[in-house]
């Protein structure tokens, strides 16, 4: 009997200790961490320096209302961020986690458009199969069918164009560029259909998470969007809640396609699930107009540049710096990779094996060749969840890849210091937990 409103009725093990990459349970189960809860746990659970980080602050002050003062947490962190920003960007805005983010980035989009005398300005385009949080206005920015379904009468209209997602939806006539090219136009197209003089914004996660799989975009897909944008004056909005922070190989994950947005929102990973912390990063363009207009950003939160998540964020971030933990992501995701497509790239049941850095997905399917998934009936994905946790392995499962109702993923986003045993361990037991749960 638990008094806790979990996400289900299952009951769940007891988590009592972390150590490096592992989870251990009351039982003394150890648990390898391959996804990072949810590609959050960066650098594993047990990180001294961060721990010891928080320890400081919450001696010296836990809190302090931003109504009223400033912290040097909050400060340092915003500093350290915008030297490793996308061009552009000049002001971080600290919140709790990465639905919050992403309101305040689509609330700060509308006051901007009011600020600069374009008030007409107010719709969002986002795209089909996304995920950008589960507060009502981010729900409504998201795609994923499943997570939208009951809420739908709530939720503001919001256009939905193609992903960009290469493994099921490029042609066999066309090259990837090309591929990326048509999806990418599907804005213009849309824009122009809802009149560009009512478009506020375009929001996109530059990798695919949660809702399709470690999903990358082909090469010259955002350039072309930043194009659009920038033609018809929207803002462009990327949700690196899950792929950035290092979680691709780059700080930021848009650095890799050449792409600099007008906001970008962040989470999981900065907090390393140290501390519940986000952050909205804009461009100086836009805070600008506000200061130099009403004056002030009509919006707020209680936590918000919270001192003591500030403190163990910054520890975090300066860790990945300062331990060359990026040059980690790349080497070890490359060995993922590499050991993924060993086991299973002939796999009758895996369609594809994708994603960037320690970023990773297995697409599963009943047939190979035509890509068709298996009926949701079956709930493989959420089989493989449960085979994997009696193996003592965590993974992320994910159903609706394919179109919201069909198809099958486990992504994989372990902590950024696993070592080459611990994705051998990692890849051997998912290789169990998927047989089992092929079993018919």
């Amino acid at each position: 009997m638990t008094h806790v409103f979990g996400r289900s009725a299952a009951v769940l093990r007891k988590a009592v200790r972390g150590d490096g990459c592992y989870i251990i349970d009351a039982d003394g189960t150890r648990y390898l961490d391959g996804c990072g809860g949810a590609a959050v746990s960066c650098l594993g659970h047990s990180d001294e320096r961060v721990r010891a980080a928080m320890h400081a602050q919450i001696d010296a002050l836990a809190y302090a209302h931003t109504g009223y003062f400033t912290s040097d947490t909050a400060e340092e962190l915003a500093d350290l961020l915008i030297d490793h920003a996308p061009e552009g960007i000049d002001k971080v805005y600290f919140l709790s986690g990465g639905s919050e983010a992403m309101e305040t980035a689509i609330k700060l989009a509308r006051q901007y458009m009011v600020e600069t005398g374009q008030p007409d300005r107010h719709r969002v385009i986002a795209r089909r199969q996304s995920y950008h949080g589960n507060t009502l206005g981010a729900l409504a920015a998201g795609g994923n069918a499943k997570r939208r379904e009951k809420y739908a009468p709530l939720l503001v209209e919001t256009s939905h164009i193609s992903p960009c997602f290469e493994y099921r939806h490029r042609r066999d006539d066309e090259s990837a560029f090309d591929y990326g090219q048509r999806v990418a136009n599907e804005l213009e197209a849309e824009i122009l259909r809802l009149g560009p003089e009512t478009v506020m914004a375009f929001i996109a996660e530059p990798v695919v998470g949660a809702t399709a799989g470690a999903v990358p975009p082909v090469e010259g897909y955002l350039k072309r969007i930043r194009e659009i944008c920038d033609q018809y004056g929207v803002l462009l909005i990327l949700d690196e809640v899950m792929c950035g922070m290092g979680r691709t190989g780059t700080l930021f994950a848009c650095e890799q396609d050449g792409v600099a947005p007008d906001i970008t929102v962040i989470a999981k990973g900065l907090g390393a699930g140290y501390v519940p912390i986000g952050a909205m990063l804009c461009s100086g363009k836009i805070y600008d107009a506000i200061e130099g207009g009403s004056g002030a950003f009509e919006h707020g939160h209680t936590y918000q540049a919270h001192p003591t998540s500030a403190a163990g964020a910054l520890a975090v971030l300066r860790a990945i710096l300062d331990r060359d933990l990026l040059s980690n992501v790349k080497g070890q995701g490359a060995k993922l990779q590499a050991g993924l497509s060993a086991i299973f790239g002939q796999h009758p049941h895996i369609g594809d094996i994708r994603g960037r850095g320690l970023f990773r997905a297995l697409e599963i399917v009943e047939d190979r060749a035509t890509k068709t998934p298996f009926d949701p009936a079956r709930k493989i994905n959420a089989k493989v969840k449960v085979a994997a946790m009696e193996a003592g392995l965590m993974v992320y499962p994910g159903g609706g890849t394919a179109d919201g109702v069909r198809g099958d993923h486990i992504l994989l986003a372990p902590p950024f210091i696993i070592e080459d045993a611990q994705i051998d361990e990692l890849i051997g037991k998912l290789s169990g937990a998927l047989e089992i749960a092929l079993r018919p």
